[in-house]
């Protein structure tokens, strides 16, 4: 059994996952109090379940890009339950848990995943379309709405955490952008635990001590 946590933004996401099926799964909006939240949330998602801490046998946790704070409460606390159940810790990029819940569409060829930055600014990770699958390429950057919307000249795929005013401008490029559902766009914390579930099967599990956040620079230029 598999306990996922994703504290990259203000929201909080809670998974527990088997190969068979997603067991339990909570998100919830909490802003700035994921210390005093998190906790708590993840003893309902187990007690729903019917399960118990003993019951893990290993925790993936959302490395992000994110928040700064909100990053090092979640890894803060995966770490310290991976260490107290002596479990393995599997680590993934935020983006990809994007991209594996983005589905493919005909004629898109490049999926643009977003999180909140803060300062009405944007992270985004840059996805193409190979193999049935959204592949990462490049590293993150910070865009504001408008300069996303700037370099959107070819179709495109923009999912993720958006504001209405950020939505409206990016819904100006309709020619080449295109936006799913504010509710298809919801992170999903069952993304991350399969793909974190994967990877656990395959024995590729992180070091405890060393796993650490993915924090954002500013600069790096789109892959085109």
């Amino acid at each position: 059994m598999l306990l996922a946590i994703d504290t990259s933004t203000s929201q909080i996401g809670i998974s527990v996952y088997d190969e068979a099926q997603v067991v339990a799964e909570i998100m919830l909006r909490t802003g700035r109090h994921h210390t005093r939240a998190l906790a708590v949330l993840v003893e309902q998602a187990l007690r729903h379940a019917s399960l118990s801490p003993a019951d893990i046998t290993a925790i993936a946790v959302a490395l992000g890009p994110g928040s700064f704070t909100g990053l090092r409460v979640g890894l803060a606390f995966a770490k310290g339950m991976a260490g107290a159940l002596a479990v393995p810790i599997i680590g993934v990029p935020t983006f990809e848990a994007v991209a594996a819940a983005t589905p493919l569409h005909d004629g898109y060829e490049r999926l643009a995943a977003v999180l909140p930055a803060g300062r009405k600014r944007l992270a985004v990770g840059w996805h193409f379309a190979r193999d049935g699958r959204w592949v990462s390429r490049g590293a993150p950057e910070v865009l504001t709405a408008d300069e996303l919307a700037d370099r959107i000249r070819r179709p495109t795929v923009v999912c993720g955490e958006l504001r209405a005013e950020e939505r409206a401008r990016l819904a100006r490029k309709w020619k080449n952008a295109l936006l799913p559902s504010p509710a298809a766009c919801v992170r999903r914390p069952a993304y991350l635990a399969e793909l974190a579930w994967e990877r656990y099967r395959r024995g590729e599990v992180d070091d405890v001590a060393s796993l650490a956040p993915i924090y954002l620079h500013t600069g790096t230029p789109i892959p085109t």
